[in-house]
């Protein structure tokens, strides 16, 4: 259980009706007590912009007990707190999928804002996220767009590998990440689509959502070590490929055919030299036409496999989130936090 659940008798002051329901999702692996010490700052971030939010944590089955949260009681702009438990961990995009869907289903937030519980996302940034959203009149989700990153310099440098492989395969930079607001007409758009299961950020993208980004600066985890290791971060940049899959499929059929044409140029060509002129040494068109042959049958081969993955990801209905989430979600627990007081 969760230690310290102050309770409120009445609802919320600034919270009546008519006011913009705002929910912030933060998907949980183990890290709670990380999640105690960034509510005081989010809601002293909620309080300067005179903002209200409830609260839905996503427990991405946690095997850590999460009686060590210990939920500050001076909290003055932060609602309720939903805990939703997953019956087994699925990876944070995962949990932020089932989160959206549940949210759109349940809570019918106005505005949805996706944050990382460590503290990297600086909670100065919601009331901007918020801010930006409603100068677009909530028709557009607001990322916040990293312009400079706190992590280790080996780091930096597989990530900008990883921006090299993402833009050869994809056509397009990678510019975001979790951090956002989400209006509600686009949540409800968004929770259909199949691809919010592997990955969130490029599910916007994929599913052509109109979308903009204000600049932000990554902030350092407020305590402890990450849980996610270098297979965890290889598979999650893996799966934001993965989205466009019928585009990388494409792109490499593109590939195959040029290596094809390649292959059969060298073979004409080794031919033509070998019966038509005394350049060749003895022995050299053999294996030039030979060596040719086998890496034209490795590009029919690669564009038979590459065919098939586009016509493939055509197909495929794959996990509906608004239609699917129920199925991994164990229980829900909900929490008055505090009472708002008054502005």
């Amino acid at each position: 259980m969760l230690a310290s659940m102050p309770q409120a008798s009445a609802s919320p002051p600034d919270q009546g009706e008519g006011r913009e329901r705002l929910l912030i999702l933060i998907p949980v692996y183990n890290d709670w007590i990380v999640l105690g010490r960034l509510l005081p700052r989010l809601d002293v971030a909620l309080a300067d912009a005179r903002l209200v939010a409830d609260l839905l944590v996503v427990d991405d089955g946690s095997t850590q007990d999460p009686s060590d949260f210990q939920v500050p009681e001076s909290l003055e702009r932060l609602g309720k707190l939903f805990v939703l438990s997953l019956k087994r961990n699925l990876g944070h995009q995962r949990a932020i999928a089932i989160g959206l869907a549940y949210a759109e289903a349940q809570l019918e937030p106005d505005v949805v804002v996706v944050m990382d519980s460590d503290g990297e996302d600086e909670p100065l940034d919601v009331p901007r996220l918020v801010e930006r959203l409603h100068a677009e009149q909530g028709k557009k989700i607001v990322f916040a767009e990293r312009t400079r990153r706190s992590e280790s310099w080996m780091f930096c440098i597989f990530y900008a590998l990883y921006k090299v492989l993402h833009f050869a395969l994809v056509g397009r930079g990678v510019r975001v990440g979790n951090f956002s607001a989400i209006p509600r007409r686009r949540l409800s758009s968004l929770v259909v689509v199949a691809e919010l299961w592997n990955h969130y950020a490029a599910a916007v993208v994929r599913s052509r959502q109109p979308s903009c980004a204000i600049p932000t600066r990554r902030a350092r985890r407020l305590s402890g070590r990450s849980s996610m290791d270098f297979v965890g971060l290889v598979t999650h940049g893996l799966s934001a490929i993965s989205v466009f899959g019928d585009v990388v499929g494409v792109r490499l059929l593109l590939v195959s055919i040029v290596l094809a044409g390649s292959a059969l140029g060298g073979i004409v060509g080794g031919v033509a030299i070998r019966l038509a002129t005394n350049w060749a040494i003895p022995g050299w068109a053999t294996l030039a036409v030979g060596l040719s042959m086998v890496l034209l049958a490795i590009a029919i081969m690669m564009m038979f496999v590459f065919s098939f993955v586009v016509l493939g990801s055509r197909q495929s209905l794959g996990f509906i989130p608004c239609r699917d989430y129920a199925l991994f979600v164990e229980e829900v627990r909900s929490i008055n936090l505090c009472q708002v007081g008054s502005s």
